[in-house]
C-alpha cells in the first residue's frame, strides 16, 4: 500500500516534534486543515504542498509519493 500525502505530513510533523497547531500557523492554515489532511479526509492544494515541502526541506515529489 502506498503512503498517502497525509501520512507523510503526519510523519514529518511528528519527527519534527510539532503540534498540528504549530505547523498550521507556520504554513497559514487552520489546525483542522492539518487534521483533515493527516486523516485523509481531504488533501492540501498545490500552494500548501509547496509550503509544507519548503518548511520540512523535502521535495513536493516526496510529499506526493513520487520519490522516497
Amino acid at each position: 500500500m502506498e503512503i498517502t500525502i497525509g501520512e507523510r505530513i503526519f510523519e514529518l510533523r511528528k519527527d519534527a516534534g510539532l503540534s498540528q497547531i504549530k505547523l498550521a500557523k507556520a504554513i497559514g492554515v487552520t489546525q483542522k486543515a492539518i487534521d483533515f489532511w493527516e486523516k485523509g479526509i481531504n488533501e492540501p492544494k498545490a500552494s500548501y504542498i509547496i509550503k509544507i515541502a519548503k518548511y520540512f526541506n523535502v521535495s513536493c515529489d516526496f510529499l506526493l509519493g513520487v520519490d522516497d
